[in-house]
């Protein structure tokens, strides 16, 4: 028979032939509680399995954690004795930077001590380009004078040889007339002093002063040399004199020898200035004697042929110092340039 279900759930069952249905109801009820606590339950197991799990996996993964924290703490102990090393290298490095930089500094002030240092010398050179100038004009002009002194220089010295060489050139003359004459060359040289030298037996016996008769062709020869010479004006202008004297060897006092010396000395000049009627008179001026006994031997007075040698006549052409003064004050007169002085035309 169908039961037709009316009113709340709370409420009684009617049946169809109008009879009430209470416990069924309640049946359905428990069945419904028991269902709900079978599902609570279930969700509890499932829950309890679910929260074993996790609590599982967290205990791993809490101990995973922890060793790996293990491991970090290490790390970080060994990064700190690291940081520790660091700390002291890096406090070096800092107290070497400081070093460095104080000597940084140092260096920076030499440097620019070296600069303004520099920079003086760089003034002082270029203060002194211009002197340097200065100065190479000066060499210049110097290098200039040189050049034209020196061709004056060749001048004069062209001027001198002139005259050495027509010195030279009347005595070799008078000394080759001589021998001419004379027909025998060694009684008659030029000396080194470059003076006349005639034997005392050309113009005198032995201790007299007397001039031997055949030896007068000997001086008439050299009046007439001596004369056309000191006609010439040119010649004439650069003797001073003529000098005769007479030399002895150490025989006999020193008195004795002075006076035989002197006296052989005049008698050539008298019979130079009075022969062939006073050919060299007009030329008197430039002829004097002197006499000079043993005091200028040639040789050793203690061989014959040394005495020999020392009794002897020289006659010397002695140039006017005037004449070669003149020609070094020419040169002397020469002004210089001074250090210091500008370049000046002249």
């Amino acid at each position: 028979m169908k039961r037709v279900r009316t009113g709340s759930a709370g409420s009684l069952v009617t049946t169809a032939e109008g009879e009430q249905g209470f416990w069924p109801s309640y049946a359905d009820m428990m069945s419904a509680v028991a269902l709900i606590l079978f599902f609570l339950m279930l969700l509890s197991y499932i829950q309890n399995l679910i929260t074993g799990n996790d609590l599982q996996n967290t205990q791993e993964l809490l101990e995973e954690t922890r060793s790996q924290l293990s491991v970090t703490l290490s790390e970080v102990e060994d990064a700190q004795a690291q940081l520790l090393i660091v700390s002291d290298d890096l406090e070096d490095a800092q107290l070497t930077l400081h070093n460095q930089q104080e000597e940084i500094t140092q260096y920076a002030r030499r440097i620019d001590e070296y600069a303004r240092e520099l920079d003086a010398y760089a003034e002082e050179i270029s203060g002194q380009k211009d002197t340097i100038a200065e100065q190479q004009e000066l060499i210049d002009w110097q290098e200039e004078y040189l050049a034209a002194a020196n061709t004056e220089l060749r001048q004069m010295r062209s001027q001198m040889q002139t005259i050495a060489v027509l010195r030279l050139s009347i005595l070799e003359q008078i000394r080759d007339n001589i021998v001419e004459v004379m027909g025998d060359a060694s009684k008659v040289s030029i000396g080194d002093n470059g003076n006349i030298i005639l034997s005392e037996g050309v113009l005198f016996d032995l201790g007299s002063s007397e001039i031997k008769p055949d030896s007068r062709a000997v001086l008439n020869q050299l009046i007439d040399v001596f004369a056309l010479f000191l006609s010439d004006s040119e010649n004439a202008k650069y003797v001073d004199s003529i000098v005769i004297s007479g030399h002895t060897d150490s025989t006999g006092s020193d008195e004795s020898n002075r006076e035989l010396s002197t006296d052989r000395a005049n008698s050539v000049l008298t019979y130079l200035l009075t022969g062939k009627n006073g050919k060299l008179a007009d030329y008197a001026k430039y002829f004097c004697a002197a006499g000079y006994g043993e005091t200028r031997p040639v040789a050793d007075n203690d061989t014959e042929a040394g005495r020999a040698a020392n009794r002897r006549i020289e006659i010397s052409m002695i140039l006017k110092d005037e004449s070669v003064l003149k020609i070094v004050e020419q040169y002397l007169a020469l002004e210089l340039p001074e250090i210091g002085e500008g370049r000046q035309d002249g």
